[in-house]
């Protein structure tokens, strides 16, 4: 099976592609770039692996949560390809390829979302397979949402952002944190790889961000 993924979620901009189990990446920091060098980071990666566009089996993207113009760049491009390949695509919360990434079986995801807040999900490994403790949501860091237990990784921005906050709110109960864990490709694939051999490739036109958050601005009485 080749599985080409996207993220673009972050400030980072990777894509990679899965061919049963073997990756080749590219992820670069870009800011606010990703449009600009999205085609080309893609474009690289397939000529690495000599594989055209008819020859994948499924396009994935992170579908966030994350930056707004970036969760849509992922999006539209899946699709955009897809519909020219005629072939199915599927999208990966971006808080459950950071815990995929983190190489551990216990995962609090956490990434900075602005105005005070984080975009949070719980995951835990069980039998080889990813199990949300807690969805995806949209938190104030003091409140996020309680997990059981002890022995939990504390991945993604929201830790470098809110880093007190959390490690109050889960005091004891977290072992260590990696603060600088983005979303990356690699990990999207992955877990596309499971999602596409369960059959759950869908139509391109139905593929959707997960955005969280409709208000993406304070309002000048609120700052």
């Amino acid at each position: 099976m080749k599985i080409l993924a996207l993220e673009t979620s972050t400030e980072y901009c990777s894509v990679a592609l899965w061919q049963d189990g073997a990756i080749v990446e590219r992820c670069e920091r870009v800011g606010q770039k990703h449009s600009e060098i999205l085609m080309e980071m893609l474009d690289g990666v397939l000529r690495e692996a000599n594989i055209t566009l008819a020859q994948l089996n499924g396009i994935s993207f992170g579908s966030g949560p994350g930056s707004f113009t970036g969760v849509r760049i992922a999006c539209g491009v899946a699709q955009g390809l897809a519909f020219g390949a005629d072939i199915p695509v599927v999208g990966v919360c971006t808080l459950q390829a950071l815990a995929q990434a983190s190489g551990h079986d216990k995962v609090i995801a956490a990434l900075d979302a602005r105005m005070a807040e984080v975009y949070h999900a719980a995951y835990e490994k069980r039998d080889g397979v990813w199990v949300t403790v807690s969805e995806p949501g949209l938190y104030l860091p003091e409140n996020a949402a309680q997990v059981e237990g002890t022995g939990w990784f504390g991945a993604g921005s929201g830790f470098a952002v809110h880093g007190a906050a959390l490690a109050a709110r889960y005091a004891g109960q977290l072992a260590r944190s990696d603060a600088e864990a983005v979303p990356q490709a690699a990990a999207v694939a992955q877990l596309a790889a499971v999602l596409f051999a369960a059959g759950q490739g869908g139509d391109a036109a139905l593929a959707m961000p997960l955005y969280l958050r409709d208000k993406v601005a304070l309002k000048t009485c609120e700052r």
